[in-house]
């Protein structure tokens, strides 16, 4: 009897190893993505100069590193890894947020939730194409001007 319980705990343990990272490689977020200024609008504004989104999977979760340079011309350099599990996750290079939610709504689509000293100021739904060549992303929420925001990302997949 514990032969086969072995066999079986050994067949279990090597099925994790080789199906979870392929599980993980379906998300259509995955990938690294190009802001398109020209389809995207910033309310208030001003818009970036130019921006790269690349998104990575991660144990029960997503890697985000954004790289870009603002409307002023300074770089824009952030990361966070938050998990789909509804805890709030450090985030740092964002004057208008400290914290992060990451929620999966499904395959093609995201939500996360930034947050300030506990308070949300940001929610942004990301949707991916169903070609999968574009992600948009809208934004709704207060800048950190205590300004109402209104922005619709738009990214293409490199």
């Amino acid at each position: 009897m514990q032969p086969r319980m072995f066999t079986l705990l050994a067949i279990t343990v090597v099925a994790l190893l080789v199906f979870a990272p392929v599980a993980q490689a379906s998300d259509n977020n995955v990938g690294t993505w190009r802001l398109n200024l020209a389809k995207s609008k910033y309310i208030p504004g001003p818009a970036p100069y130019e921006g790269t989104l690349k998104i990575e999977p991660e144990t029960n979760g997503l890697k985000f590193t954004i790289h870009g340079t603002d409307a002023e011309g300074k770089p824009v350099d952030f990361e966070f890894s938050p998990r789909f599990d509804g805890k709030d996750y450090v985030v740092t290079g964002l004057p208008e947020a400290d914290m992060i939610v990451l929620k999966r709504i499904n395959v093609s689509t995201i939500e996360t939730v930034t947050k300030k000293g506990g308070k949300p100021v940001m929610t942004t739904r990301s949707v991916v194409s169903k070609d999968g060549k574009t992600r948009t992303s809208t934004q709704k929420g207060t800048n950190a001007n205590g300004e109402r925001v209104n922005n619709t990302i738009v990214y293409e997949k490199q």
